[in-house]
């Protein structure tokens, strides 16, 4: 499911970068999309509940047309996966934020876990899915929110991806969660473009990353 990008009727939306959900080299088996109409990066973000049935139309549209699983191009879609789960009959993964309790388990007591989100100011801890204060208190979230990517996401249609922008921008990121919060050990890209950089941020950071297009493959391969 994607959002949509408010690219005219019959234009051609510019490639996005290997990595990205959008674009179906990220991934080594066929992908279709259905876009969630009305579903915008500024809505979809801030969580407006009137988008749910379109949610939900999309979903069913694709398994309609063949789909096996189904997952989204905007992690915040999360806010709607119990209710898109429930309406068809295929894996939904709306959103990396299902691996939390994962990797909360692989990590040791004293490690924290840095979520990374396209805007922090609307990930609270209800997305988290996690209800153990204990463990809620190992996650730490950080944002890109005021940056390129940031506004250029929010331009209709968008501009191409500025993938070092949106390098530079995590990177500066996960270092400042670092800084504040040294016992990291973990990073969970929230934000589903985040994948792009991911290569680049494993790098940098030394630290295991984990994104949505992790999910997808993992799904894929338990089901193919």
């Amino acid at each position: 499911m994607q959002l949509e990008r408010g690219v005219s009727f019959g234009a051609q939306p510019p490639k996005s970068p290997l990595g990205s959900m959008l674009n179906p080299d990220t991934f080594s088996f066929p992908t279709i999309g259905e876009t969630v109409a009305g579903a915008r990066v500024e809505n979809v973000v801030r969580g407006d509940p009137a988008l749910e049935p379109a949610f939900l139309a999309a979903a069913r549209r694709l398994v309609e047309r063949g789909a096996v699983a189904i997952s989204s191009t905007c992690g915040f879609s999360i806010r709607h996966q119990p209710a898109i789960a429930a309406s068809v009959n295929v894996p939904v993964l709306t959103s990396s934020l299902l691996l939390l309790p994962a990797l909360l388990r692989q990590v040791s007591p004293a490690a924290k876990i840095a979520v990374l989100t396209y805007d922090s100011t609307h990930c609270g801890q209800e997305l988290l899915g996690i209800d153990d204060p204990a463990e809620r208190a190992k996650i730490v979230i950080g944002g890109i929110e005021g940056g390129k990517y940031w506004h250029d996401e929010l331009k209709r249609p968008p501009p191409p991806t500025d993938v070092t922008a949106v390098e530079m921008e995590v990177a500066a990121c996960v270092a400042r969660l670092r800084a504040a919060h040294p016992e990291i050990a973990v990073i969970l890209f929230e934000c589903a473009a985040f994948p792009i950089v991911a290569p680049a941020i494993r790098r940098v950071a030394q630290l295991p990353v984990y994104d949505i297009t992790n999910l997808c493959r993992m799904t894929m391969a338990s089901i193919a």
